[in-house]
């Protein structure tokens, strides 16, 4: 069978035709094209019509791009790999022409080259020109292709699938626009769309190769998303006969959850696997990575589908149980309004292993939220919460106890401190209006008691007491000095939520009038947060610091920052835990760039690296002596592949003489582990915890003294 491609330049009558059936295979992602992409289009076409001369015959010939197929000579059966967006799109242009214009040949024409009638004398059925994906193609067939049906399209108000319902915004957006033309304008314009547009058909007979060419044309940078690439690599590594149930269970999760966070479940996925920042392309990361993508039926049945659904759950905080259902949705909205998701990774995994468990779900969310809003006060970067999400997604699938204060998933004191710390400094100076808004929108949730509903379209941070208060104001009887006024002005304590856009003009009244006018809408706030000002007649510094005082109380309660401790709490408490760690004290090593996390122990001769603690499968750093002990534990099998590029993995304990040369060949480079390894669930380094350890007790860090 040849294997050679083909390409033509065909005129859009050639192109709809007899010559040509096109199918769009199952592994094809849905029509996507929006609105803009329509407007284009049609923008283009009449562009160019109108520089095209009076007789269209001499026109140039107008090229819409290229379309890819899987074809074999003189057979017009053809499966469209790459076109399918065009393809439809001028095939809903044509119908909408059609319906727009009122002469019946030119109608009966327009049909032509979106179907073939069938022939009752003939016994033959309708043969059409385009067949959509199954779960679009009757939908496509009745209410575009037929003759008399876009109008009843364009009039459906249910809610339709994704697709679907882009077929029927374009429609209604071509059908508009259409309107504005006369009737010689529309003849005019399909006589140019069919006669001199122009598209460049490329043609494969093989048909198992459609699967290579997404690749192929992904790397030319083509229209396909990486999920579409991965969706013809997995459905198309299933055997034959599995292939179109496999394909429906694909298209159901991704019309359930909307192609942009169908999307996005990727990332997520991928995040669960890797644990680290992505370092290349999601495409080549999930190839690597995700190792169940190399068994699309598991893939399939352990990861993809039950994440999907998980993701659906979480993502409209929508999980269903007969008890404690509202409470756990609850935790879960609060989580989607923050702006970062890298809590998502082990949410997902700890809904999968525990969603028949109502009060564990309960207790996760609740804690996971604490984390979360605990990082967004404190102002975690995405390095931190990448590795801190990281580590406690390893938690969840070691099955770990997350309630002890150790866990991951717990603030430690220091951590419950810098929280309270920062809730209690200006935070109006030090966060982004998004975070504080949602922050204080977390706390008047508080305040009501759940019974608030925040739909508001804008909800914006306002100060009671001005910034710049006017000279001669009660503002400035209230609070005389410069210095009171700076410390206050920007903490919880002076701040109110208003649910709607800031007004500069409003924001110096008198505060009687602030209250009357700007705070309240029919002398009725929206928000608790804002209520609590209302009630009050004066705003001096003592108003202010009660209500600082009541909403840290609230705060600290609700996110449990009672057993926090300052710097020289925790200094005490350090030199205890060094103390009282004994010689045999197990260690961690992470680096999240690489995906490295290794474990080990100290025996007091030796320092052991354990089984399975990961490590780098080459030497990246300058030559040293510890090259020779990494080369040879490879060689020796003690380190193994892992069925990834980035790191092996320890086959069996390993001891070594000192901690530096077991970071080194974890790390792959020279390295010094007095700092690199921790004490387990501490931040206490090797160095710190040997400075402990008395003089007499034989440890094996001494080694490098």
């Amino acid at each position: 069978m040849s294997h050679t491609l083909s390409a033509k330049e065909q005129a859009l009558s050639k192109v709809f035709s007899d010559d040509y059936v096109f199918t769009i295979p199952g592994y094809q992602r849905p029509y996507a094209w929006g609105e803009e992409q329509a407007q284009e289009l049609l923008d283009d076409l009449l562009g160019a019509l109108r520089d095209a001369p009076e007789n269209l015959s001499e026109s140039m010939p107008y090229f819409l791009g290229s379309i890819v197929l899987i074809k074999r000579e003189a057979v017009p059966d053809a499966t469209v790999v790459d076109g399918q967006q065009r393809l439809t799109t001028l095939t809903l242009l044509l119908s909408a022409i059609r319906a727009t214009v009122q002469e019946p040949t030119v109608q009966a024409g327009i049909t032509q080259c979106i179907y073939e009638k069938g022939n009752v004398v003939f016994a033959t059925q309708a043969r059409y020109r385009l067949s959509l994906r199954e779960r679009d193609r009757e939908f496509f067939r009745e209410n575009v292709q037929h003759e008399n049906r876009l109008a009843a399209l364009v009039g459906i108000n249910a809610p339709l699938p994704d697709a679907q319902s882009r077929l029927r915004a374009n429609a209604r957006l071509f059908l508009s626009e259409l309107a504005k033309l006369d009737q010689a304008e529309l003849i005019r314009l399909v006589q140019f769309v069919v006669t001199r547009c122009f598209l460049v058909v490329v043609s494969t007979p093989d048909l198992d190769s459609a699967y290579r060419i997404f690749g192929v044309l992904n790397s030319r940078g083509l229209d396909l998303s990486a999920t579409d690439i991965l969706k013809a690599e997995i459905i198309g590594s299933l055997p034959e006969n599995l292939r179109d149930a496999y394909t429906a269970r694909w298209e159901d999760q991704e019309e359930e959850l909307g192609r942009s966070r169908f999307g996005e479940l990727f990332s997520h996925i991928r995040m669960v696997y890797r644990k680290a920042k992505p370092q290349g392309t999601l495409l080549k990361e999930f190839r690597t990575h995700v190792t169940l993508a190399a068994q699309p039926q598991a893939f399939m049945d352990k990861v993809l589908v039950p994440m999907a659904k998980a993701y659906a759950v979480i993502c409209d905080a929508d999980y269903a149980s007969q008890e404690l259902a509202e409470s756990v949705n609850n935790h879960l909205r609060w989580l989607n309004r923050l702006e970062f998701k890298d809590w998502v990774a082990p949410a997902l995994v700890f809904y999968i292993r525990h969603h028949n468990e109502p009060r564990a779900l309960l207790t996760f969310f609740k804690d996971l939220e604490r984390l979360a809003y605990s990082m967004l006060v404190r102002k975690v970067g995405i390095n931190g919460r990448i590795e801190r999400f990281s580590r406690l997604t390893e938690a969840v699938e070691r099955n770990d106890d997350l309630s002890v204060e150790t866990s991951t998933l717990q603030l430690s004191p220091a951590e419950q401190d810098e929280t309270y710390s920062a809730l209690n400094g200006p935070l109006y100076e030090t966060h982004s209006s998004k975070a504080l808004a949602v922050l204080l929108l977390r706390l008047d949730a508080l305040l009501s008691d759940g019974s608030a509903s925040y739909q508001h379209d804008v909800v914006s941070v306002e100060h009671v007491l001005p910034q710049q208060p006017a000279s001669g104001s009660q503002w400035r009887e209230w609070v005389a000095e410069a210095a009171q006024h700076q410390y206050w002005v920007h903490r919880l304590g002076n701040l109110a939520l208003l649910s709607r856009r800031k007004n500069s003009s409003a924001r110096n009244y008198e505060f009687g009038k602030k209250k009357t006018a700007y705070f309240t809408k029919g002398g009725v706030s929206a928000f608790a947060l804002t209520t609590q000002v209302l009630q009050h007649d004066t705003w001096t510094i003592e108003v202010m610091a009660q209500r600082q005082c009541s909403l840290l109380d609230r705060l600290e309660k609700a996110w449990r920052l009672e057993n926090r401790l300052n710097k020289a709490e925790q200094a005490v408490q350090l030199l205890a835990a060094q103390a009282q760690a004994e010689a045999n004290a197990v260690f961690e090593l992470r680096q999240s760039k690489y995906g490295l996390l290794a474990n080990a122990h100290e025996t007091g001769d030796e320092f052991v690296v354990l089984a399975g603690s990961r490590a780098r499968p080459e030497w990246v750093g300058v030559p040293h002596n510890y090259a020779t002990l990494h080369s040879v534990l490879l060689a020796e099998g003690a380190i193994q592949p892992n069925g990834d590029d980035e790191f092996w993995i320890f086959a069996r304990d390993v001891a070594f003489k000192s901690p530096s040369a077991a970071s080194a060949v974890v790390l792959g480079r020279a390295d010094n582990g007095r700092m690199s390894w921790l004490l387990q669930g501490t931040t206490i380094n090797y160095g710190a915890w040997l400075e402990s350890q008395s003089i007499d007790r034989p440890v094996s860090g001494r080694h490098e003294a």
